[in-house]
């Protein structure tokens, strides 16, 4: 068996093809790292019981020469935000939710499981997506605790799919599934140096999956290399007539070859825009990281691709200081979470509406309220609209104008470019309100020297020597399979995950 922290899809393929070993054993051997390593980051919620069984199914299956697809047999982690048809919980992390059922599973997780993966158990998360508090910590929730990177000792893990980045990066899985609303797959990519893809808004399906905004959410893979994580998108990617969102994808259910456009020619011939008064936003601090980034461009012009300078997303300043972004979300989020929450067929804490989650987070002891506060909430309640409000479309139609033609599509359209680059930590916000494709890839970490930085809550460390830092790839709309290309590309080009180093290294 190969060493699976280093293993991709295809060395577990070609072990399964050779009878080296079976599914069965593979779940055995990444069970044993999460007994074994998981103690010191907290990634793993809970195993799926079935899992074994499962792997036994499908390794009969293979012996029949019955393979369903091509990641068949391979364990996959699923972040606590999305529904599983077994008896696994899902929470987003809050004791306000276990128990709870959903109706049915998540579409998702449905079509993983006809291309023969493994549900191997549910991944960490910062709790209720980081969609709580304005004081708490990225990867902390009331069921798990605080979940840690690592990089660096008491390494941020960055965004909410937290657990999904660090158990990918550890090897305590294949691949995980994550989610994002704006940042919560490309930033734990980013600090975890693997590879995180935030998909179109409808190239995935949401129905099951715990929301926080129609308008902004959207499911993707997490995985060591940018081929991997193409695998994975083509096995759970496609229409679902329970998320109207997917039924205004132009491919339906006959996608893109996502794994083929993983060429080394993938940047040859692009036109790859540079946003200046983005970056211009990074703080003084972050110059080594502006150095890693040009050293970047250099390598993505080498490959081919022309790089065009300052193509501004010339809104960037008045979204920056708007409140509009957050009030839209609030609205989604004030109607979406209350139909989810209505539609179970289990809830046994009674909850109907964000007044009723945040009524329970702040009389339950293990939510650490109000330490944590429940400021993300208090301002939704505040804001006293949803998203059939009369005044909401109009707000919307504004917000829009951040991300088109004051933002990403604007600057696509006037330079014609073909994709945008920025430093992962500054590109997902405008994607997010347009609902458009970006993919990160590790491009280098802290160097030494760099001084320690903690967060904001003062309880992790978000900046020091090691740390990884990510590059991503943002491209209009249905633009997954370019974006790919270009990934891929610069990845083959850098292979920067192979030179990192961390302080927490599993035995094998």
């Amino acid at each position: 068996m190969p060493s699976l922290i280093n293993a991709t899809v295809d060395d577990l393929r070609e072990g399964l093809d050779r009878n080296c070993f079976t599914s069965v054993e593979l779940v055995k051997a990444y069970t044993l790292r999460i007994h074994e390593i998981d103690s010191r980051t907290n990634a793993v919620f809970e195993l799926n019981d079935d899992a074994l069984g499962i792997a036994q199914a499908l390794d009969g299956e293979r012996s029949r020469r019955q393979v369903r697809g091509p990641l068949h047999g391979l364990p996959i982690l699923i972040k606590d935000l999305i529904g599983t048809g077994d008896q696994l919980n899902n929470t987003a992390g809050s004791f306000a939710l276990l128990g709870s059922k959903p109706p049915a599973e998540a579409t998702v997780v449905s079509k993983l499981r006809e291309q023969g993966l493994i549900i191997l158990g549910k991944s960490s998360v910062s709790e209720w997506a980081n969609f709580r508090s304005f004081n708490s910590s990225n990867g902390w929730n009331a069921r798990r605790g605080q979940t840690y990177g690592a990089y660096y000792p008491g390494q941020d893990p960055s965004g909410s799919s937290s657990g999904s980045a660090v158990a990918t990066d550890l090897g305590l899985v294949t691949f995980a599934l994550g989610t994002e609303t704006s940042g919560s797959i490309l930033l734990p990519a980013e600090k975890s140096n693997i590879v995180g893809i935030k998909p179109t808004v409808g190239l995935t399906s949401r129905y099951m999956v715990i929301p926080i905004s129609e308008r902004q959410d959207t499911i993707g893979p997490l995985a060591k290399t940018v081929k991997d994580a193409a695998m994975l998108l083509q096995a759970f990617a496609g229409a679902d007539p329970q998320d109207n969102y997917t039924l205004a994808s132009p491919f339906g259910n006959f996608l893109p070859n996502y794994v083929d456009a993983c060429k080394l020619s993938g940047l040859r011939g692009k036109r790859i825009g540079v946003p200046r008064n983005v970056i211009d936003y990074m703080e003084q601090t972050d110059a080594s990281v502006m150095q890693i980034f040009e050293q970047a461009v250099s390598v993505i012009a080498a490959a081919g691709a022309a790089v065009i300078d300052d193509t501004n997303f010339t809104a960037y300043s008045n979204f920056y200081t708007s409140s509009i972004p957050s009030l839209v979300v609030a609205a989604d989020f004030t109607s979406n979470i209350a139909a989810y929450l209505s539609s179970l067929t289990k809830n046994p804490n009674q909850l109907h509406s964000v007044a009723d989650i945040r009524r329970f987070t702040q009389h339950s002891p293990p939510e650490e309220y109000p330490s944590r506060d429940t400021g993300i909430w208090d301002s939704v309640i505040a804001a006293d609209m949803n998203n059939t409000s009369p005044e909401f479309w109009p707000l919307y139609q504004e917000n829009l104008q951040f991300g088109e033609e004051g933002g990403l599509l604007g600057a696509l359209r006037r330079h014609e470019l073909d994709a945008v680059i920025l430093p992962t930590t500054l590109a997902s916000d405008i994607p997010a309100i347009i609902g458009t494709p970006v993919i990160t890839v590790p491009m280098g970490a802290f160097p030494e020297g760099t001084p320690e930085q903690p967060n904001a809550r003062g309880d992790l460390i978000d900046r020091a020597p090691g740390i990884p830092l990510g590059i991503s790839f943002l491209g209009p709309k249905w633009s997954e399979e370019a974006l790919i290309g270009m990934a891929y590309a610069f990845e083959q080009r850098t292979l920067v995950r192979d030179r990192l180093e961390r302080y927490i290294e599993p035995l094998f």
